[in-house]
């Protein structure tokens, strides 16, 4: 009877195959950066103050500043007030009696907003996510995160029981579903709605990409290719930034950074399913197939009779949530990541949600922040030998906190300091997390290592909504 690993070491730990699958795998990676942080570009900053439509009704012949004076009263600095306006006066009221301030008490903006910068069509400026609705901002990016959760929960035992191949099909078809109908949608409750749904869909696809990558892949490489495919992840912001610069409407944006999606319907056909989850469901000739192919496509001669000796593989008992408590090495194991896991969440997600408050161009940060993700997830392979898995997570732990903490404290006047320390932040919290994905598989047991995936996300994300 052999064992799936010797089947494995005679195909080859890392040819052809593996890469290709390293490939097809990256792209949904790369696309996975517009899900997860396009929305900060969509709901810039833009000045605004209330209608001045009660002026414009009347026939007097009065400048668009005369207007403006007319409806909104000034701040202390002298600009309008964005969300107070003058109560209109009566029908019939005269301009000397308006000019004479007989009528200038103020209320909340009532008739809408204008927004004199007059840029492209945005969330902010369509949907009126100022004043009293500003909350609604964060309320989105909160509303994400949670689909997050939930994705977690779900598709973990959904690509146990279906398969991942099917689960990353299903997934994908949530990709370009719910992103390209986010583009046509008329009103923001739906638009919060759809995210919810699409990020169920980006959480499920981390771990279930994951999953398929290390079942095909040998020990030897299996660290270095996870880490490749979170690079992708990196590279997408770094387009990001550009796609954003270049197009501003917010529609256009939403279906150009999901329409690629549809490109990978060839994917029914061309991605492999795991041999290793076919041998768990008995499903051992489609299995040895597989196992062909990807030594034919390696160029590695596969044993007849090491092939016909693959049984179906038991699967063993399974665990539960309670099972990360049960034991107290255990459980002490799991409070400690708990906690690692929840401060990666923190500096890393706190710094790219504002990226743009750090005072330089928006899209420059964003490019730089991507560009620096790069050596820092495939540095961390380098720390980990070097110095092993736990101080290179103190030490990534510790540098980010550092730096989110320096910035509190530096002058806002001073905006190339305040980004070279948030860049090294986001260089410090990137190896942290490709630290605690590597750290946490190696410490727990194979029977509940999903159930902690799924529980680490939940905390993880659930420290990342606190920014939203």
């Amino acid at each position: 009877m052999a064992q799936f690993s010797e089947v494995l070491a005679e195909i080859g730990d890392f040819g052809r195959f593996q890469i290709q699958l390293l490939i097809l795998l990256s792209v949904p990676n790369f696309l996975t950066a517009f899900y997860m942080f396009a929305q900060v570009f969509m709901v810039l900053d833009e000045t605004h103050h209330c209608s001045v439509d009660w002026v414009k009704n009347h026939t007097w012949n009065l400048s668009a500043a005369e207007q403006l004076s007319l409806s909104v009263p000034l701040d202390a600095a002298g600009k309008p007030e964005p969300c107070l306006m003058f109560r209109p006066p009566p029908d019939g009221a005269s301009l000397e009696d308006i000019l004479s301030h007989r009528f200038n008490e103020t209320q909340a903006c009532d008739m809408g907003w204008d927004y004199p910068e007059d840029r492209q069509p945005s969330l902010m400026n369509e949907f009126n996510l100022v004043c009293d609705l500003k909350h609604l901002k964060e309320t989105s990016q909160s509303v994400y995160m949670a689909g997050l959760l939930m994705g977690a929960v779900i598709f973990g035992p959904l690509c146990d029981r279906i398969g991942r191949k099917a689960t990353i099909l299903v997934q994908l078809l949530f990709f370009a579903l719910f992103g390209l109908a986010t583009a046509f949608i008329p009103s923001f409750e739906l638009y919060m709605v759809l995210r919810f749904a699409v990020a169920t869909a980006v959480a499920g696809y981390t771990f279930s990409n994951v999953t398929l990558l290390t079942e095909w892949v040998g020990p030897s490489w299996r660290t270095q290719a996870v880490v490749l495919a979170q690079c992708t992840f990196s590279l997408g912001q770094m387009a990001l930034a550009g796609l954003a610069y270049g197009v501003r409407d917010w529609r256009l944006f939403q279906i150009a950074g999901t329409a690629p999606v549809l490109l990978l319907v060839f994917y029914f056909w061309a991605l492999p399913e795991s041999a290793r989850w076919l041998l768990t469901r008995g499903r051992v000739e489609e299995a040895k197939q597989g196992l062909q192919k990807a030594a034919a496509v390696n160029k590695r001669k596969l044993s007849p009779e090491l092939l016909s000796q693959l049984v179906p593989e038991k699967t063993g008992p399974s665990g539960n949530a309670l099972d990360l408590f049960r034991h107290p090495q255990l459980r002490k194991v799991t409070l400690i990541l708990f906690s690692v896991w929840f401060v990666d969440s923190l500096g890393y997600f706190g710094l790219s949600l504002q990226v743009g408050d750090f005072g330089l161009d928006i899209y420059l940060t964003q490019l730089i922040f991507g560009a620096v993700e790069v050596p820092a997830r495939y540095s961390s392979i380098f720390m980990m030998q070097w110095f092993g898995r736990k101080w290179s997570q103190l030490g990534t732990l510790v540098l980010g906190g550092l730096m989110c903490i320096t910035i509190i404290f530096i002058p806002a006047d001073l905006p190339v300091v305040v980004t070279v320390l948030a860049v090294v932040g986001k260089f410090a919290t990137a190896a942290g997390f490709t630290i605690s994905y590597v750290y946490s598989a190696e410490l727990f047991p194979t029977v509940i290592r999903r159930v902690w995936g799924s529980w680490a996300s939940r905390q993880g994300l659930g420290a990342s909504s606190r920014h939203s």
